[in-house]
């Protein structure tokens, strides 16, 4: 394996706005970026970045190749493309120069709506996904309206129904990609043989099924054994590919996981901890701690 460039983290929507050189975003959790509001040098984090939040972008008129892990989206006239969290993507400085915007949104902002259970299922969010979604001009309208009605709604001050209704377009904006994809790609199936895909498969799996309760937290020789690859080797290909190793991976699964339960149910906190397959509580409290900067208790405060 040759040498890895650490990517850029950022772990913030606002993070990376002071990235780009714009203002603090309207909300903590939900912002739209257009491209022709961007004033910083852009060319070193461009070379490889990590968002820990989802990104959807549409470029009007770009034409070339953005990378996505190992990857590329392809674009011939414009398109949409979708990013998932905590996955590197990079682009050469002529190809981060282009018009059109970028709605980037928090997991949590989503995380007690049904969005946040079922983004998921959106198959242009899968990591083997690499063909950007081409849109006829009236597509390109649906789009750009959707987008103009959720900075419309970013502008107005925050009520009780605030976040419902920008969730809400964004659950549209998500279906009408979908429809807009399955006509593009009518025939076409998502490639079953990608590695990192299978791995998210099996840890979805896992922790959906409950094995947590039987065999634990997971550990990297279960996803190594059930890949049919070495530790190391899975390992180095997750670093090539997405800037983090096995256990890094594992550990994102499990907060996920954790916020899930924290947010949905009444579980205690050492129950929601052997819930996930720690035996001690303790060991939950600090990874949960480390990812997040904060407690449990203080995510699921923030909830209520």
């Amino acid at each position: 394996m040759k040498d890895f460039k650490q990517p850029y983290v950022f772990n913030s929507i606002s993070q990376l706005h002071r990235a780009l050189g714009l203002p603090k975003p309207l909300h903590p959790l939900l912002s739209l970026v257009d491209y022709s509001d961007v004033t910083a040098d852009t060319e070193e984090i461009a070379k490889g970045m990590i968002l820990n939040f989802y990104k959807v972008s549409f470029k009007k008129n770009f034409k070339g190749q953005i990378k996505y892990g190992q990857g590329y989206y392809d674009f011939e006239e414009g398109g949409m493309s979708f990013i998932s969290p905590n996955q590197v993507i990079s682009a050469t400085q002529e190809e981060a120069d282009y018009g059109g915007y970028t709605l980037l949104f928090h997991p949590d902002f989503i995380r007690n709506y049904p969005l946040g259970r079922n983004i998921k299922n959106y198959g242009f969010f899968s990591y083997s996904a690499s063909e950007a979604l081409y849109l006829s001009d009236k597509e390109k309208e649906i789009i750009t309206g959707i987008f103009s009605t959720i900075q419309h709604e970013l502008t107005l001050s925050i009520d009780n129904f605030s976040q419902d209704i920008m969730i809400s377009q964004i659950e549209q904006l998500l279906n009408y990609s979908n429809r807009f994809y399955n006509r593009q790609f009518i025939t076409r199936k998502l490639p079953n043989n990608d590695l990192v895909a299978k791995m998210e498969e099996l840890l979805a799996d896992y922790f959906a099924t409950q094995k947590t309760l039987v065999s634990g937290v997971p550990t990297v020789q279960y996803l190594s054994d059930k890949l049919n690859v070495s530790n190391r080797y899975l390992s180095d290909m997750l670093r090539a590919h997405t800037g983090q190793n096995t256990q890094q991976h594992i550990h994102n699964a499990l907060i996920e996981k954790a916020k899930e339960l924290l947010s949905t149910t009444e579980f205690s906190i050492a129950e929601v901890a052997y819930q996930l397959g720690f035996e001690h509580p303790q060991s939950f409290n600090k990874i949960f701690k480390k990812k997040t900067d904060i407690s449990p208790v203080e995510f699921r405060q923030s909830f209520n």
